[in-house]
């Protein structure tokens, strides 16, 4: 962090990115709008700037991280993309969706993006500043959620501010992000299927036959505790105690609602700022009200879950 002690916040202008381009060049830290959340961007390609992100986050070092690239071309030289992987690329990229690949020998990766791992995930993001950020330097950028591990994920700077003040050396702000959760994550496996790993806005239907379940962490946000605000969370609450702040849905109304009308993607980009505003209340507990399990629903469901569960 070049010793500062406090993180510098500028607009995600053309200058803004310029100067974030610099200090990503020189291997520093930077909070980078996507069109999911807010990711914590170093260059991929060196040892210590990713150091710096797990340090950072207090990240477990057997969590990997997600690689962002301009694109296919860019992504295949770090991964072996077969047909069906690139087909993928084609259909949704740039997007919300991130594939895990076999990792291409010579690489040029800090073996602590892969954790090890004989894989590597990659994504092409939509979001016009990392577009345009990535466009501006000579290397891929590693970039996990910008906040301390486990705990919620941030939808604006100022949620990032929240955790990784003084941690970090600089902050691009964009505003709300639009889809507020993380990409969808899907694994190719040797006999040409796909493994979801993590829901997301791009809505993966697993076709018919024997799920797998993955036996170790290959991807971010795998582990059982994530995303959580740091209070006791109860799900599927069709009223709240007078202990717990109530994140409502449709017509369940709350201290805050994920969506008056409804609308799940709507519910999605509302999420984590709920969480946010939760965790910051004067109320010990926090209560959810239920959410339907379709389309992006299992997504917002799997992060609920992950963030009601017990932390070790």
């Amino acid at each position: 962090m070049s010793g500062k002690n406090v993180t510098e916040v500028v607009s995600a202008n053309k200058q803004g990115v310029s100067r974030a381009a610099r200090i990503l060049e020189r291997g520093g830290l930077v909070a980078v709008p996507t069109e999911t959340v807010y990711g914590l961007a170093a260059r991929a390609d060196n040892a210590e700037a990713v150091a710096r992100i797990y340090e950072a986050k207090g990240r477990p070092d057997f969590n990997p991280l997600i690689v962002h690239v301009t694109g296919i071309d860019q992504a295949q030289a770090l991964a072996r993309m077969p047909s069906a992987a690139i087909d993928l690329a084609r259909r949704e990229w740039p997007g919300p969706l991130t594939l895990v690949l076999p990792l291409r020998d010579g690489a040029r990766l800090a073996p602590a993006v892969t954790a090890g791992l004989p894989t590597v995930a990659v994504r092409a993001p939509r979001h016009p500043v990392m577009r345009a950020l990535l466009k501006r330097v000579a290397f891929p950028l590693a970039a996990p959620s910008a906040n301390r591990s486990g705990f919620i994920s941030p939808t604006r700077a100022e949620h990032v501010l929240e955790s990784l003040d003084g941690r970090i050396d600089l902050i691009l702000d964009a505003g709300e992000t639009e889809a507020g959760l993380e990409s969808t994550i899907l694994a190719w496996r040797a006999d040409g299927s796909w493994d979801e790993l993590r829901p997301g806005p791009v809505d993966w239907a697993k076709p018919a036959g024997t799920p797998r379940a993955a036996r170790r962490v290959e991807a971010p946000g795998q582990l059982a505790s994530h995303y959580a605000p740091g209070k006791p969370v109860r799900l599927d609450a069709d009223r709240p105690e007078p202990s717990e702040f109530f994140i409502g849905f449709a017509a369940e109304h709350g201290d805050c609602n994920l969506s008056p009308t409804g609308d799940l993607k709507e519910a999605a980009a509302r999420l984590y700022d709920c969480l946010h505003k939760g965790a910051a209340s004067d109320k010990p507990c926090i209560a959810v009200a239920p959410i339907p399990q379709s389309g992006i629903g299992r997504a917002i469901n799997d992060r609920l879950r992950r963030a009601a569960a017990p932390r070790e």
